[in-house]
């Protein structure tokens, strides 16, 4: 593989074959399309980032996270060397598996779902993008492959395998963390083990694409960023509270999530980094000018955070173009300090405040009173491609996935609509 073709046709093939209906479209581009113009990704416009969609005119909603992580993602990966359309495919489709209420329908979910498996967004990223949004189907009586399933069923957007991987940012199924069997991060489920197998072969065992991990990155540098920018814009963060020794103990400990090995001083030396730039807000009033300098803290964090990471990758790796296996993104350490630390204060000032509490416990219950309801009518109130599923479920653990499939596919209001619908107000 020589310096202009650095993607081999190999990272390239689709699991069922298919032609270009228009050549001269590289198999990335075909794959950035197929996404971009997918009713799953389109649904996340109306599913929670942060706060619920719709509160106000301002926040973010998974799908404007997704774009913006895409176009982080597209520039970094660009710069390192990586086909562009194929680091913004697997950005854009990195969140496109997240049920309504985000985290928090999420984790109802996987409660719902103990007795086939459990939830797991990332796993439901990619169970959508080879089964779910149908697009293409292996031939009648004859298999896309040896590790396909069985013939004639839908292989969902049907990817190219490089964008398979670009999007899949933890390689193992449940329990199969390289490093903490206790995590509750995985990326497939075992009834999708024969495509993730597919599009994992000759892959380095746990290990992630280079493109996934500048997905990664890119994903934690725009919602650090974004959570923080629209926490200020809301009125939810307060400057000064930073400068609180109590408030500051309280900050770091929530930190500590995200970079479990380290101490609260090295933690506020990187809280300390950030408010000492000139960019930094001492006041948020709302006005104009404050509302672009909310802007010129975004561009400058997100602009701080990958070229750092461009930086110490290109001091490891040097000039060539970095694809697939030949690297790891290198992110410094005292920049992955700096992003926990603003995850921490979109945690603590706007994740933790009172009303969202509350309104998080209301989103779990709506999520386990509508899963109990549509198992105990289904077939009865699934959608027609769920309750094929339901029909053609070979035991009871498959039939309770295409239930639980059917409620990771609802907005947020389109989850409350089907609840008063199925559940009512008992």
């Amino acid at each position: 593989m020589d310096d202009t073709t650095p993607y081999d046709p190999t990272a390239e093939a689709r699991w069922v074959p298919e032609p270009d209906k228009r050549p001269g479209r590289t198999a990335f581009q075909r794959d950035r399309a197929r996404v971009l113009h997918s009713a799953a990704l389109r649904r996340l416009a109306g599913t929670t980032q942060v706060v619920a969609p719709l509160q106000n005119d301002f926040p973010r909603t998974r799908l404007t996270h997704s774009l913006e992580c895409a176009q982080v993602g597209r520039e970094l990966g660009a710069a390192l060397g990586c086909d562009p359309d194929l680091v913004e495919t697997g950005c854009l489709a990195h969140d496109i598996g997240h049920p309504p209420f985000g985290h928090t329908g999420e984790e109802a979910l996987d409660q719902a779902a103990r007795a086939c498996g459990g939830f797991e967004g990332n796993a439901q990223s990619l169970r959508i993008l080879t089964r779910l949004e149908p697009k293409r189907f292996s031939p009648p009586g004859e298999a896309p492959g040896r590790l396909s399933a069985r013939p004639g069923r839908s292989v969902g957007l049907n990817l190219s395998r490089a964008a398979l991987d670009a999007a899949t940012k933890y390689p193992w199924a449940r329990g199969g963390h390289p490093s903490d069997p206790d995590s509750t991060k995985y990326g497939v489920y075992t009834d999708d083990l024969p495509v993730f197998r597919w599009l994992r072969a000759g892959a380095p065992a746990d290990r992630k694409c280079f493109e996934a991990t500048v997905m990664d990155w890119s994903d934690d540098v725009a919602y650090s960023t974004h959570d923080v920018e629209d926490g200020f814009q809301a009125g939810h963060i307060d400057p000064a509270a930073l400068r609180s020794a109590e408030e500051r103990a309280e900050l770091f400990k929530i930190a500590e999530r995200y970079a479990p090995d380290a101490a609260p001083a090295e933690l506020a030396e990187a809280l300390d980094r950030l408010r000492a730039e000139d960019w930094w807000p001492r006041a948020y009033d709302g006005s104009a000018r404050a509302r672009a300098g909310l802007k010129d803290l975004t561009s400058q964090l997100i602009g701080r955070f990958c070229l750092a990471a461009e930086q110490a990758t290109r001091a490891r790796y040097g000039p060539g173009r970095l694809t697939r296996y030949a690297a790891e993104l290198v992110v410094p350490r005292g920049v992955r300090l700096e992003c926990a630390v603003l995850k921490a204060v979109a945690v603590r000032y706007v994740m933790q405040r009172d009303e969202q509490a509350q309104l998080r416990s209301r989103q779990r219950i709506v999520i386990a009173e509508l899963a109990d309801a549509l198992t105990r009518g289904a077939p009865a109130g699934l959608d027609p491609v769920f309750a094929a599923l339901y029909e053609e479920a070979e035991d009871d653990g498959a039939a309770l996935r295409a239930v639980v499939d059917q409620i990771a596919t609802l907005t947020d209001a389109s989850a409350l609509a089907l609840h008063a619908r199925v559940v009512g107000h008992r």
